[in-house]
């Protein structure tokens, strides 16, 4: 970043503009850069001192009799002139113009009169007066005390054009001639040619001839992000993509494009476009002449925000159809990955959660105890003489007997238990809250439901099975992790299974004894 030190007020004032090491260089270097005349450079000296006055500016604009008729002129315009009296000395002249104004008057009349009939810089200068009236318009409604600087820097937004030029007419002929672009691609464009964009190097010039430093930064801010805190920026941003629309070989469309960036400004709410227009319309060939512009021919405002309009409402419709595909798109992506997330964490033989989800919620639910100082219990269960079964009726037979105990459980649990398959024919029931005693009533309705519903049928002959049921509840042993819970709910099972199958065990005190409970 370079930092520009400028004396104002016996104060060292510092422009941050980023300007890279080689640009400065050939900058300085440029044997053609603008300068400005000692009339000027006068007036600068005396904008940076505490109190510049009326009186000081018009002696100094006196001494070249010249640019005092054109000042005297300009306030004279009907641009500035809101009485049918004429001013007829410098002194009234850049007194009803203001000093910010006066200011830019004097630069502008220097700038351009060393410049000729330079078509290309013509250009630049009538995109700068449109976009000088669309700012002091815009700023009489958002900012009405900034008025005068905001139309200043406005005016003197693109100087930065005239030493970029200057300084490589080769590689910059091609860039500045092409009409079709817009400002924000031309500094997109700078930006990959010379590393940074036109407003930075304007602004560079600018602290360098010793404008005031608030001007200079005006000049850097001008084609950045807005910032809505500071209206006075927002309205030299603004003014920029207007003067654009206004120039455009397709004003209708870029317009669309200023309406864009009007809805993205909060404030600009109260801001009539069409009046908007038609005050630049008004305006325009004045301020041009005073500056020895061709204007642009008229425009016909109302067709041309009708049209507009009509594009806006254009590209509204095709912008909704795109967010409207984009949003099924989205609704069928996320459901695809509703999909592979339930499928990831079930069992797709039964239904039930999968091992690897039934670990994880185990895993989430034993922290949660812990740290709320709750309970949970685990009942382990597993259907006796399965492998009897699959040898007998095949496995088919199994498969169905699986997917059916998956329902009976489904259907047996409260809402916020979990139940899964384990693997094979061992299934897992989480139940959170819950102490041992009330797992066994959970177990015991298992039970109590498989001797009355079979699980599936050879033929007409109805296929009972019975289940092996291990318990163990937190509160029960001094248990250090999920894993460990669920290890004593198994071992417990595994004491049914060893002792004659179809009853049900509970994990003792501290993991001490097992009692099994055979219905």
């Amino acid at each position: 970043m370079r930092a520009i030190q400028t004396k104002d007020n016996s104060k060292d004032l510092v422009l941050s503009t980023e300007l890279p090491a080689f640009l400065i260089a050939d900058l300085v270097n440029c044997p053609t850069l603008p300068t400005l005349p000692s009339v000027a450079i006068n007036i600068l000296k005396i904008a940076r001192t505490e109190h510049p006055s009326v009186n000081e500016y018009a002696n100094a604009i006196e001494r070249d009799p010249a640019l005092t008729i054109r000042i005297i002129t300009l306030a004279n315009s009907a641009f500035f002139s809101r009485s049918h009296i004429k001013v007829h000395s410098c002194q009234e002249a850049t007194a009803r113009l203001g000093l910010d104004t006066t200011l830019a008057a004097v630069m502008s009349f220097s700038l351009l009169q060393s410049r000729g009939v330079d078509v290309h810089y013509q250009r630049v200068w009538m995109r700068s007066i449109i976009a000088s009236l669309a700012a002091r318009y815009l700023a009489t409604r958002l900012c009405p005390d900034m008025t005068g600087p905001v139309f200043t820097a406005a005016l003197l937004q693109d100087i930065g054009i005239m030493a970029l030029r200057a300084t490589y007419p080769k590689e910059s002929n091609n860039l500045y001639t092409e009409v079709a672009l817009s400002h924000r691609q031309l500094s997109e464009s700078e930006q990959r040619l010379f590393g940074c964009d036109h407003s930075q190097v304007g602004a560079w010039l600018a602290a360098k001839w010793g404008v005031p430093t608030p001007l200079a930064q005006r000049i850097c801010d001008s084609h950045g992000e807005y910032d809505v805190t500071a209206p006075d920026k927002v309205c030299v941003q603004l003014s920029g993509p207007i003067a654009d629309a206004w120039l455009s070989p397709h004003p209708a469309q870029a317009l669309v494009a200023v309406v864009r960036e009007f809805e993205t400004y909060q404030g600009a709410h109260a801001i009539s476009l069409r009046h908007l227009l038609e005050n630049i319309q008004e305006q325009l060939p004045a301020l041009a002449d005073m500056l020895q512009i061709t204007a642009p021919p008229f425009q016909n405002n109302e067709s041309l925000l009708a049209e507009a309009q009509q594009l806006l409402f254009q590209q509204t419709l095709q912008l909704k159809a795109r967010l409207d595909t984009h949003q099924e798109e989205l609704t069928s992506l996320r459901q695809r990955q509703d999909e592979l997330e339930e499928r990831s964490r079930t069992d797709m033989l039964t239904g039930l959660a999968n091992r690897s989800w039934l670990e994880e919620q185990m895993h989430k639910h034993f922290v949660l105890c812990q740290e709320q100082s709750r309970t949970i219990s685990v009942v382990f269960i597993d259907l006796d003489y399965f492998k009897k079964l699959n040898d007998q009726y095949g496995h088919q037979m199994g498969d169905n007997v699986l997917q059916t105990f998956g329902k009976t459980l489904q259907l047996l649990i409260r809402e916020g238990d979990l139940a899964g398959r384990w693997g094979g024919e061992e299934f897992l029931v989480i139940l959170p809250d819950e102490d041992a005693q009330a797992a066994q009533v959970f177990a015991k309705r298992i039970a109590e439901h498989l001797e009355t519903t079979p699980m599936a049928h050879d033929d007409q002959d109805p296929i009972h099975v019975s289940v092996s049921i291990g318990i163990a509840c937190l509160d029960d042993g001094g248990f250090g992790s999920a894993d460990e819970l669920i290890d004593a709910a198994d071992k417990s099972m595994y004491f049914i299974k060893h002792t004659g199958r179809g009853g049900i065990a509970v994990y003792g005190d501290r993991g001490a004894s097992v009692t099994p409970i055979n219905d």
